[in-house]
């Protein structure tokens, strides 16, 4: 049996992780939109700064969706059944309403 220590000790290193994770994920989304907005000011409109300030906006969606699968690994490595399946069923219906997004980006 894990001890209240061990258990405050993991917990305080899934939050650590999480942290760095949500950082890295906004300083890299924040840095990819200031090159496209800087290109686009400079008049390179379509050519470089599209791929810029999309790939910025994919990086910044993308990073709570990181955090959920970081997490749901995370749980499952502790055996903590009950989260595990929590941030499974949130993963699922984030990945829908990706899924859901792109068909009607598609259609339309």
């Amino acid at each position: 049996m894990i001890d209240e220590r061990q258990r405050r000790a993991r917990l305080e290193r899934l939050e650590s992780l999480l942290g760095r994770l949500l950082f890295i994920g906004a300083m890299a989304s924040t840095a990819l939109l200031a090159v496209g907005v800087a290109l686009w000011m400079l008049g390179f409109r379509d050519r470089l700064s599209g791929p810029f300030l999309n790939a910025g906006l994919i990086v910044l969606m993308a990073t709570p969706m990181a955090r959920v699968v970081v997490s749901f690994v995370e749980y499952l490595r502790e055996r903590d059944w009950f989260f595990a399946a929590t941030t499974l069923t949130v993963l699922g219906v984030l990945i829908a309403t990706i899924l859901v997004a792109v068909r009607i980006a598609l259609a339309g």
